[in-house]
Order: structure tokens, then sequence, then C-alpha cells
């Protein structure tokens, strides 16, 4: 299900929505075709490029039914697709992807007619082709579950949550110094979210609490131990009307203006927090079981997703959500061990008719594996757009994302898996491009780096990795150790 909270700023104080919708999406079926695009090697792919391929490998494919989303496909090649005069084909050559060569050689005789210049969707094709498959290297090495991982908005911190009450702040540019190493407070089981203010000056932590702590990582003690070193606030999401119920939070958000924090929590309930005000200003009971995530689906702050039970689409439960930023996509990782893109205008206020799917079987992933026969299972009403597999959604709320913006034109999708990898799909072909295999326990949190193709996982073993594709291959600037390199790529 979805939560959609919509905030006319004509008709309610900014802090209060005023019209209020759960449902589950709806889409039109008959408006989907299919369509298929393929990436393609190089003949240099061996020397400057990561060694994508064009063919997907088994078990790693999107629902041909829902494949051909037209704007969707139009959106990304748009972002990612450089100008057609660079791509014009060579009469009886097969098509392959234009290479950085040919495209500063372009550039610089002005075949485009952009004046000398790159346009945007020209440095996401080359800078989208240099993924993050190089290493590992070490980044630090705890004896803890790893549970958050996650960059700063510009890129210059990196943020990781340890089960062991650790959060530690990385300066990026400063060769992964430690910057804040922060000993949490009241921690109930494990860091389960870490968000940081836009302006980077606060970070919230949550756990299996109604207590979310904040921190004041701008200050220039790098030892930060709950009221002992620096004070640890306390924001209390509880009230008297829970009875005394101690519930938790499995997901924290700043708003993009840094002024509230919205939460999803296990007693089916979303809150937002008025930080000027110290109180929470909504709860809202938006699902029937547990909100294992929220975010906003785009700068304005004025629409909440969250992710609780069974989306129309998903056959489990589902883990985690990412929006592309845009109001419009997002994507989700479910139990039923499936990434999903949804299209959220096409929800409506009516469900579909239920219809619980026949399941002969009983499962739970905390500690099961799943069961073979519900693998090729479908839902009757699937309204996702596209359907990703060969990642496994097991034990723990493992998270997925879009691939950045500035650098990929969001062409991929990325994940990490309870086999101890990471998996990055081709959002439009729906093909395998990379799997990253280093870790020895499940991989939770993952994080591709806003401007770089540098990607940093995290597992339940301790370790947090980088992944890069430097330069001239050597090794990167700002590594500590070189550690054990196992990765595929397709």
């Amino acid at each position: 299900f979805l939560t959609r909270v919509f905030r006319p700023l004509s008709e309610c104080p900014w802090w209060l929505p005023a019209v209020m919708f759960f449902g589950p999406s709806e889409f039109d079926v008959d408006d989907m075709g299919y369509a298929m695009s393929r990436l393609e090697t190089e003949p240099d792919a061996g020397k400057d490029f990561s060694g994508v391929g064009s063919s997907s490998s088994s078990g790693s494919h999107i629902s041909s039914e829902h494949l051909d989303h037209d704007e969707i496909n139009q959106i990304t090649k748009l972002k990612s697709s450089p100008h057609q005069r660079y791509s014009r084909v060579v009469p009886g050559r097969h098509e392959l992807p234009v290479s950085t060569v040919r495209m500063i050689a372009g550039r610089e005789s002005n075949f485009s007619g952009r004046g000398g210049r790159f346009s945007a969707a020209d440095c996401c094709h080359m800078l989208s082709r240099y993924l993050p498959v190089k290493g590992p290297w070490l980044v630090d090495q705890m004896n803890s579950r790893a549970y958050v991982s996650q960059f700063s908005t510009d890129g210059s911190l990196f943020i990781a949550g340890f089960q062991g009450s650790h959060i530690r702040i990385y300066n990026v540019e400063k060769g992964w110094k430690v910057q804040k190493d922060i000993l949490a407070k009241s921690l109930r089981w494990t860091v389960t979210d870490t968000s940081l203010s836009p302006d980077q000056r606060n970070l919230v932590y949550a756990s299996m609490s109604p207590m979310v702590h904040i921190v004041d990582v701008g200050s220039g003690t790098t030892e930060s131990h709950a009221n002992v070193t620096e004070i640890h606030d306390g924001l209390d999401f509880s009230s008297d009307e829970d009875g005394g119920y101690s519930f938790g939070i499995f997901s924290v958000k700043f708003s993009t203006d840094g002024r509230e924090l919205v939460a999803g929590s296990s007693d089916e309930s979303i809150y937002v927090y008025d930080l000027e005000a110290n109180k929470v200003s909504l709860r809202t009971v938006a699902h029937t079981s547990d909100v294992n995530t929220v975010c906003f689906a785009d700068e304005s702050g004025n629409l909440i997703l969250s992710g609780a039970g069974v989306l129309v689409g998903h056959l489990e439960g589902v883990t985690f959500i990412d929006s592309r930023g845009d109001g419009r996509y997002f994507i989700s990782n479910g139990k039923d061990q499936t990434i999903k893109l949804w299209d959220i205008r096409k929800m409506s206020s009516t469900p579909p008719a239920k219809h619980d799917v026949i399941r002969n079987y009983e499962w739970d992933y905390r500690w099961m594996d799943y069961p073979p026969e519900a693998r090729d299972l479908k839902h009757p009403f699937d309204q996702s757009v596209a359907t990703y597999k060969g990642h496994s959604v097991l034990r723990t709320l493992i998270r997925c994302y879009f691939s950045p913006s500035h650098s990929t034109g969001q062409k991929y999708i990325y994940t990490g898996s309870n086999d101890s990898s990471v998996y990055i799909y081709d959002l439009v072909s729906g093909d395998k491009v990379a799997v990253l295999k280093h870790h020895s326990s499940p991989v939770r949190d993952c994080n591709w780096h806003p401007n770089y193709p540098t990607l940093i996982s995290s597992s339940w073993d301790g370790d947090l990795v980088k992944w890069e594709f430097p330069g001239r291959g050597e090794a990167p600037i700002m590594s500590k150790k070189r550690v054990r390199r196992r990765h595929l790529y397709y």
C-alpha cells in the first residue's frame, strides 16, 4: 500500500496535511506494450570500460507484460543517451553504444552543434558506463553488523550505522577519515535508520524504540558518546493515546527544508515530527502491518510514500522504497525476492477486488529460504511497470535504489542481497549488469556516490568496503587496505 499526503499551502498550515489518500496503485494494462533496450559491449570495452555486456543472466529479467512503459523508457533515454548525431549507424554495421573517444572527437569538432560542449545526457552516457565494479577496498571494519550506509546529498560525508551502538560519519574528501564517532543512546536491537539534515549539521538515528535521537555533527568533538561527551536530544514519537505501548521506528527521514521528520513505525503508523515545535504534528494509522519504509516522492516534501504489507503486485511484504525524485516513479524491494517499478499517478482511491494468492506453504523470511514453488507465482492484479529478479531479500529489510541522476541519468537500479552481494540492474532492459561479491553475510544497505563511480557496500559481516572505477586501474587515494577481490559482471 501507499500513502499520499498532499499539503496545499493555500488551504492549511505548512505542517498540516489537507488531503490524505490510502490505497494501491492502479494501471490501465491496455496501455502497456513491449519493447527491449539492450546494453552492448564496445570493441574497446576491455580497455576503458567496466565490461558491461548485452546478455542478461538466468533469473534476471523484466516481466514482458510490464516491460514497456513508454514514458519512463523515453525519459531514461533522454537523460542518458548521447546526441543522435553521435550515434548515427554506419550501414552494414551492428549498432553499438557510442564510444568515449568518438564523443570527445565530436565535441572538439562541434559535431552536435553545441559549441563544443557536452550536454548533461552526453555526460551521463559516458559516466554511466564506468560502473563501480573494481575492488573492493576496505573503508572500515567493525565487530558488529552494519545496518545503514548512506552518502550525504553532496557526497562529502558518509554515514554508517552498526548494531553495536556505533554510528560513524566519514569525511570522504579527507581520505575517509572518521569525522564523528557516535555511540548511540538507549539503543534497542540496532540502529534501524539514520538521516542527515539538508544543511549537514544534524543527524537523527532511530532504533526499535519510539525515541529518535538527534546529534550535532557539526561540532568539533570527534567522540560523541551520548550524554557523556555530547548531548543526544531525544525526540519522543509516543503519545498518551498509545496506552503505554512501546513501538519501534524502522525508517526516519528529514524533510527537504529540514523542519520536519517523517517516520514509519511498528505500530502501523506514519509520523511527522515538527522540529521547531518539538512535538509530533501528525500521526496516521496508514497500514495494517509494520511500516518498514518511508520516503518523500519529490523535493517539495508534499508527497510521502510508505511501504507495509503487500503492494498490488508484490506477493509478500515490502522492505524498502526509493523515489526517483520526480513525484512519479519509485521502486520497492519485496520479500517475494523482486524489485518492482511503479507509477504513482496510476493510483486510485478504489482498491481492486480483493484476490488472495493461494499459498500452499508457510514461510518466514527472517530465518527460512524462499519456497521454490513461490518463485513463479504472479499477483493476478500486478500493476507494476516492471519487475526485476536475481537478488534475494531475506533475514533483514534489504534496501534498493535508483542510480545517481547526475552521473548515470538513473538508468540503473541497485540493491543489497541476502547472498552477500550487490546487484546492479539496467532499468529499461532489466539485465543484470553487475554482481559485486566480497561479503560473507547479508548486504542490508549499499550506496552509490552522487557524482563519481564509487559504491559503498556494508554487511552483517561488519565490513564497509568501497567499489570504484579508478581512472587508470590504480588503488584509490582514499583507500586504507585492499581486501580480497571477488566480483562478477556481465
